[in-house]
């Protein structure tokens, strides 16, 4: 079972969501590999059906499985714990709370484990309230090297930050990007990527110094009648990914 995603020059990966089988095939053949895909655990009724269905979408794509809350909702948290700790996916998305049940779940250290914090306003903070309780409360906001330390003491690989509005956050986003280049640290830029603004958002992180970076476009290339992610535009993703690593 490969538990190792495969990075673009060793710096990127996308992460894109599939719909269907043969959708999710057809975008990993265009990504070359260099892609995790998003299946949504929103999606099922219950834990069995979700390992089923997913464990047959990973033979597809060599694992290249990416576990998802769906628009991360913490609700979700303990059911992609659950169904990814049987599945061993190679990516696991978990709101900030959710990270250590997922790793030690998982019970190796390979699984990417993101852990979800948010924008608040100000540069070099970050919410990191995003679980199922937290997020009813008084936003927890940290400084964002707090919140690095924070994932590494859980078991976490990286930093999912969402919603970006797409360079809407763009100098909070970049004091991210500094904060996990300076602790070596994963980042997973995530909320109203498209074809336009994805060269400037991985810029921004490259640039950063980040060592690995996994942006996440979802809506901005679905079809929207078919509900399948539109396989040219994977193609154009991991040709701006070659422009930027040539």
């Amino acid at each position: 079972m490969t538990l190792s995603p495969n990075f673009y020059k060793d710096r990127l990966c996308l992460n894109v969501l599939a719909g269907s089988k043969e959708n999710a095939r057809a975008v990993w053949e265009a990504a070359e590999g260099h892609v995790l895909v998003g299946v949504l655990s929103k999606n099922y009724s219950s834990n069995e059906a979700a390992i089923a269905d997913m464990r047959e979408y990973a033979a597809l794509i060599d694992n290249a499985l990416s576990v998802g809350l769906g628009a991360g909702d913490p609700n979700q948290s303990s059911m992609v714990s659950e169904i990814s700790a049987v599945l061993q996916p190679q990516h696991v998305n978990q709101v900030f709370t959710g990270v250590g049940a997922s790793r030690a779940l998982l019970g190796q250290s390979q699984t990417v484990v993101n852990g979800l914090v948010s924008p608040t306003g100000t540069p070099g903070m970050v919410k990191i309230s995003t679980g199922p309780l937290s997020a009813q409360g008084a936003d927890a906001v940290v400084p964002v090297d707090s919140a690095i330390a924070l994932l590494k003491d859980m078991g976490g690989s990286s930093v999912k930050y969402f919603p970006m509005g797409g360079l809407k956050s763009v100098e909070e986003y970049r004091a991210v990007a500094q904060a996990c280049a300076a602790q070596d640290f994963w980042l997973e830029p995530t909320g109203g990527i498209d074809l336009d603004n994805v060269e400037a958002i991985l810029r921004i992180a490259l640039e950063a110094g980040v060592s690995k970076i996994i942006p996440h476009v979802y809506s901005s290339i679905i079809d929207p009648v078919s509900g399948d992610t539109r396989v040219e535009d994977v193609r154009q993703l991991l040709a701006i990914c070659k422009k930027l690593l040539p």
